[in-house]
């Protein structure tokens, strides 16, 4: 694991137009149940999934957007924050898959571009009446470097490969990350602010003399004021037991 008992979260947005089948995505993998009746998301649902990837205990947090284009204010404030995302269009809905650029630009003018993100194809228990053609979406994928899956939330297929996928992504996105920040924290140099011996004056050395100090080493000493006022005193020749 990343850390000893330390539990990963990952915020997770679903995005698409409505009817595409966001919400019974989210309701087939946490509950595991589907129905057919439509009930269009109002601003956003919430949900919540706990796995374990690699021994790495991760809890997703699902977030359902609505798709319909009166609540996009609303709905992009729910963005901000998102560490992965399911992009989902309809095989049976042309416009849903022509509207998929315009809501990767959405999720990434709020979250940046290194999203991962999974392209979902969904709907294909119903390919008799498909209006968008495997090569297309393939294509689409490829061009937009998206991960590509093709499901069916009626019958189960290929719905929990989306969410292990993004939860995979976000560790080795966290792991890298963490990496280069220990690369970077070694090779900080370490400074020398200051030296002190016991004999000498204060000096500063602008070079090498092969005792290992480089140029801006500075030794202190105490003032020779101090050091003969304290000679004077008496009590500096007495010992104490």
């Amino acid at each position: 694991m990343l850390e000893e008992d330390l539990e990963i979260a990952v915020k997770v947005v679903i995005v698409g137009n409505g009817a595409v089948g966001k919400s019974s995505m989210i309701q087939r993998y946490c509950k595991g149940i589907f129905t057919k009746d439509y009930k269009k998301t109002i601003g956003v649902d919430f949900l919540e999934k706990q796995l374990n990837i690699n021994e790495d205990d991760v809890r997703l947090m699902l977030w359902d957007t609505a798709g319909q284009e009166e609540f996009d204010s609303l709905t992009k404030s729910y963005y901000r924050g998102a560490q992965a995302c399911v992009l989902v269009f309809s095989t049976t809905d042309r416009d849903s898959f022509e509207a998929v650029e315009k809501w990767k630009s959405k999720i990434e003018e709020e979250v940046g571009p290194n999203i991962p993100i999974a392209l979902v194809q969904n709907k294909i228990d119903l390919l008799d009446n498909a209006v968008v053609e495997q090569n297309e979406a393939e294509g689409l994928a490829k061009r937009l470097k998206l991960r590509f899956y093709r499901t069916s939330v009626k019958e189960d297929l290929n719905v929990e490969e989306v969410f292990k996928y993004l939860a995979l992504k976000h560790i080795e996105k966290m792991r890298k990350e963490n990496e280069q920040e220990s690369e970077t924290a070694t090779a900080q140099p370490i400074r020398q602010i200051g030296l002190f011996s016991t004999g000498g004056s204060v000096s500063k050395s602008n070079n090498n003399n092969g005792n290992g100090l480089g140029e801006g080493s500075i030794t202190l000493q105490p003032s020779k004021t101090r050091v003969a006022s304290k000679s004077k005193n008496p009590l500096s020749r007495c010992k104490f037991f």
